[in-house]
């Protein structure tokens, strides 16, 4: 009698085991927190203006850590996590929008980076020439 208490207890933890290994949904990657520094002022040679300073976007994209999750020629990265911005061709709209405010798996950035910050880098990313 034992004996079957034993193998009855034996088989429900089992059972349990396995129904707790399964079925679960795939994860997609989210970046763990970006490491680096961002500038306090930026400096830079590049047009400035109401859409923000590309060369000082550059600089920040950088120190930020944005290239940790995104590919993109112009900032030597390539990240994997995040849209390779090689191709997105976003524009400087959309772009401050989503380096404020985040979505997906991307962080908001507007603790961390001031609305010229924020701006510089969308003119960085969404410039159309390269190099």
């Amino acid at each position: 009698m034992r004996r079957r208490w034993l193998v009855l207890a034996i088989g429900c933890l089992l059972l349990l085991v396995a129904a707790g290994c399964g079925g679960g949904e795939t994860a997609s990657p989210t970046p763990e927190t970006v490491e680096g520094t961002v500038p306090t002022e930026t400096e830079g040679g590049g047009a400035g203006g109401p859409e923000g300073d590309a060369t000082a976007g550059k600089e920040i994209f950088t120190s930020a850590g944005c290239g940790s999750c995104h590919t993109f020629e112009k900032a030597g990265s390539s990240g994997q996590v995040g849209p390779d911005l090689d191709e997105s061709k976003t524009p400087y709209d959309e772009a401050v929008e989503q380096i404020a405010n985040g979505g997906g798996a991307m962080p908001p950035f507007k603790d961390q980076l001031s609305e010229k910050q924020i701006a510089d880098v969308a003119a960085f990313v969404s410039a159309s020439e390269s190099g």
